[in-house]
């Protein structure tokens, strides 16, 4: 099993910042891709950053720029900072993690979500 905790949500203006932070815990020795997504009153859920066991990022379609996601490996730290937010951006944030056999042979296949974050971005 796999906990995730979210922080760092909240209210903030247009054109603010701010910085969300998932920590994974437990059987974390599995761990390959790490990200964050978002789901908006009415939408379906979509990726907004990811990083790979190799590092890789990987970005939704047009979140690259406004959002970076970045990654501590030894911490099985994943952070979101998202800068100039907009109105639209306001949904819940969602961490997820992964368990692939990429990172060990006797790994498993498994997805984690963590509870989510509020984001609200006020105009």
């Amino acid at each position: 099993q796999v906990q995730l905790v979210e922080s760092g949500g909240g209210l903030v203006q247009t054109g603010g910042s701010l910085r969300l932070s998932c920590v994974a815990s437990g059987e974390t020795a599995c761990l390959s891709a790490m990200g964050w997504y978002r789901q908006a009153a009415g939408k379906e859920r979509e990726l907004v950053g990811a990083i790979t066991l190799d590092g890789t990022k990987h970005y939704g379609d047009s979140m690259e720029g406004r959002f970076t996601v970045s990654r501590d490996f030894a911490r099985n730290t994943l952070i979101l900072q998202m800068n100039n937010l907009k109105p639209e951006d306001t949904a819940d944030y969602y961490c997820r993690a992964d368990q692939h056999p990429e990172a060990g042979m006797s790994c498993p296949r498994q997805d984690y979500w963590g509870q989510g974050t509020q984001v609200t971005v006020s105009s």
